[in-house]
């Protein structure tokens, strides 16, 4: 049987589109994250599309191409609500909110009960299809977010600091994992080529402990710097890390110092440099 639907949508379109704006309108209004004209042109956008696309196809089968439109629609606003830091729970009534004015039509305009639980039925799982949809994008744009933010923050704790002419500083700050022990790597390697650096000093002073799973990613980012015709001096190495290290058995194979002052002043030595004070003239 036919659904009437797309009769209700195109008969009272505009009453239908007031209200849901309406009732939009004072739920997002209060945030301040969206203008009441931004809503009412994303509402206008949505219920447009979706009238189309239930009078071009079947009204439960949202993955139809009929519907592709409205899905590219709803995606769209998920992720700029995902960007603007909205909850799932607010990103989701913009569509489950579209269900009550459609309700009331439907009501109003169908007397045969049997006909109306049918139809109630219908609009239910199509507004309940659409909003877990619009959920669905809203946590993978989120998950993207989260993702892309820890990217950048594991780039920014390991910056190279270029200490003086063929020598380099790597001061890490946190737990290396195998993900950050390859953006430590890429930037030191990447550093080294570009200042054809002969010391690089990796200092663990931020580094809360050392257990044998660090020390392999210290060993590994070691020897990248090898390979690529650069000693390494390790700083940082703090009594407890010390005592930890010698419990595990673990073995650097490097010169390591207790300060980053001191492997600097190794990385001179080796460079055939000296720090010295000049005192002022009486």
């Amino acid at each position: 049987m036919t659904s009437r639907i797309p009769e209700i949508l195109d008969k009272h379109h505009d009453e239908i589109l007031g209200e849901w704006v309406r009732m939009l309108a004072r739920g997002h209004g209060k945030t301040g994250r969206l203008r009441e004209g931004e809503i009412e042109t994303q509402a206008r956008d949505v219920l447009a599309a979706l009238k189309d696309a239930v009078h071009e196809g079947n009204v439960h089968d949202v993955d139809a191409p009929a519907f592709a439109r409205l899905r590219e629609l709803l995606a769209t606003i998920s992720r700029s609500r995902a960007l603007q830091s909205f909850t799932p729970s607010e990103t989701a009534t913009f569509v489950f909110s579209l269900k009550e004015p459609i309700l009331a039509r439907l009501g109003k305009s169908i007397s045969d009960a049997p006909s109306l639980e049918r139809e109630v039925w219908s609009l239910t799982k199509l507004i309940d299809k659409l909003g877990l949809y619009t959920t669905d994008v809203f946590q993978k744009s989120r998950e993207e977010v989260i993702v892309r933010q820890q990217q950048e923050l594991a780039e920014l704790s390991t910056p190279v600091v270029r200490l003086w002419k063929g020598v380099l500083a790597l001061p890490l700050i946190g737990t290396l994992d195998s993900e950050r022990t390859q953006i430590v790597m890429e930037n030191l390697l990447r550093s080294l080529v570009e200042t054809n650096a002969e010391i690089a000093i990796i200092d663990i002073t931020g580094v809360p402990t050392v257990d044998t799973q660090v020390a392999q990613h210290l060993l590994k980012t070691i020897a990248a710097a090898r390979l690529m015709g650069a000693d390494c001096i390790i700083s940082g190495i703090r009594p407890q890390i010390a005592q930890t290290m010698v419990h595990l058995g673990v073995e650097l194979n490097v010169v390591s110092k207790a300060t980053l002052a001191d492997a600097f002043s190794v990385a001179l030595e080796r460079t055939g440099r000296t720090v010295v004070s000049i005192k002022a003239k009486a």
